[in-house]
Formats: C-alpha cells, structure tokens, sequence
C-alpha cells in the first residue's frame, strides 16, 4: 500500500472513517450471528474501534486544531467490508474483515513511521497496528470455526432437525 502521496490530515481521516466503518460492520456481524460466543467477540471489537476512533480523532484535534469531519468516501484506499441484506455466511464477512484488519495494521506502522509525531502518539499508533493485528488473528481464529461449522451444517442440514 502506497501511502506517500497522502496527506496527514488525509490519513488521519481515512483512518476515522475506517474505524467507524468498523465498529459499524462488527456490530451489525454481531447482531446477524446465531453464535453467542462469536456475538460477544464481535461486540467486544467494536468496543475497541470505538476507542481507536477517540484517539484518532484527539491526534486529529491536537495536529489540526479542529474537529474531524469525515469525508462521504475515504481518499485513501482501504480494504471495505461489505455485509450483504439477508443471508450472510458468517464466515465470508469474516474473511473481509481479515483483509481490512491486516490493512489497518499496515497503515497505522505506516502513519508510526513516516509521520512527526511526539513519543507518545507514536507508540500508541504502533500499538494501534499491533491491536489490529491481534483482531487480525482473532477472526482468523473465528473463521477457521465457522467454516468447519459451516461445513458440518452443510453436509448435516438435519443435524438440529431433533429425534
């Protein structure tokens, strides 16, 4: 991903809106799967989205000396997770939300690296990549679950049919 021809302003904005996108996608996932345990996980991401939005939006004040307004589209491009109306294999969203995990990780080194920014903000950004690492391996986790589940189900559509 080649972020160099960005703005900071422009960064720090995409990386709201993603993070917003985020929460937005992890709760909606939560609320569509029959698995509580997944749910819960699901909630749980979200929460920590919330949180990567607060501290953005504080870099974004401090850097700026205003508030954040989001664009409509992000002007950089990062990987978006699209949960379908309907029927949605659990699994599939999942693997998108892979993707933008592993991308967010990328670009928030990226951001870490390349940007002036004081001691502090520097290390929380660098744990920010870590963080969406850990989701990273998290749904990865998940999905490995889901797809044998999915299989199982697939192979067995009367396995909940009862006696």
């Amino acid at each position: 991903m080649d972020l160099d021809n960005y703005s900071l302003e422009e960064l720090l904005l995409a990386a709201i809106k993603s993070e917003v996108e985020s929460k937005d996608v992890y709760t909606r996932l939560a609320g569509k799967v029959d698995n509580a345990y997944l749910s819960d996980k699901l909630i749980f991401m979200a929460g920590e989205e919330q949180k990567h939005r607060d501290f953005l939006e504080s870099v974004y004040r401090m850097k700026f000396r205003k508030d954040a307004t989001l664009p409509v589209r992000s002007p950089v491009p990062l990987p978006e997770v699209n949960v379908k109306p309907g029927m949605v294999m659990a699994s599939e969203v999942i693997l998108q939300a892979m993707a933008a995990e592993k991308a967010a990780s990328e670009f928030y080194g990226y951001m870490a690296g390349k940007h002036e920014f004081d001691d502090e903000t520097k290390k929380t950004l660098n744990y920010l990549s870590s963080m969406e690492m850990g989701h990273y391996r998290l749904l990865e986790l998940e999905k490995e679950q889901l797809n044998q589940q999915e299989e199982y189900e697939f192979e067995w559509e009367m396995m909940h049919a009862g006696p």
